[in-house]
């Protein structure tokens, strides 16, 4: 069995993929975040110590999706062409759920963006929270769609 990430000696090595078709590539990945209460009452009424959770956490899933080859071993640095985010209040539970898109032309898929972007966003979340609630659950982050790339179209079921 070859594995992508190394080499013929067993070395690590970062995929090759200029041999690839450029074609259009889309992402989208999402997670939940589930807390207390008072800390969904404090991001809701814009009441949190820390400022504006939501906005703040936008703000980080955008980052961290442009920072992904800095933090995943191996993903290459990419040119995103767009980066959006969704976040749904989700009172019942209550909590979070932030969606977010990436977008390229290029060579390589962006699911590690999409994915990255929503990790750091929900602990963005968290971190602004923790003072209030510790016990706050990070949960189903997922890739949700992709499209694009040799491998083809993807939908989760």
């Amino acid at each position: 069995m070859n594995l992508t990430h190394l080499d013929e000696r067993d070395r690590p090595k970062m995929v090759d993929v200029s041999d690839k078709t450029t074609t259009s590539r889309i992402a989208v990945a999402s997670g939940c975040i589930t807390m207390n209460h008072e800390a969904y009452n404090a991001v809701v009424t814009q009441t949190a110590k820390k400022g504006p959770v939501l906005q703040t956490a936008v703000i980080a899933a955008i980052m961290g999706a442009k920072k992904t080859s800095d933090l995943i071993p191996m993903c290459h640095p990419l040119m995103l062409s767009g980066v959006h985010c969704d976040i749904d209040e989700l009172p019942l539970l209550p909590g979070f759920r932030l969606t977010v898109t990436a977008k390229l032309s290029g060579q390589t898929g962006v699911e590690m963006e999409a994915l990255t972007g929503t990790s750091i966003g929900l602990l963005t979340i968290y971190d602004m929270l923790k003072a209030i609630d510790k016990s706050m659950v990070i949960s189903d982050v997922q890739l949700q769609t992709k499209s694009g790339g040799k491998s083809g179209d993807y939908v989760r079921n």
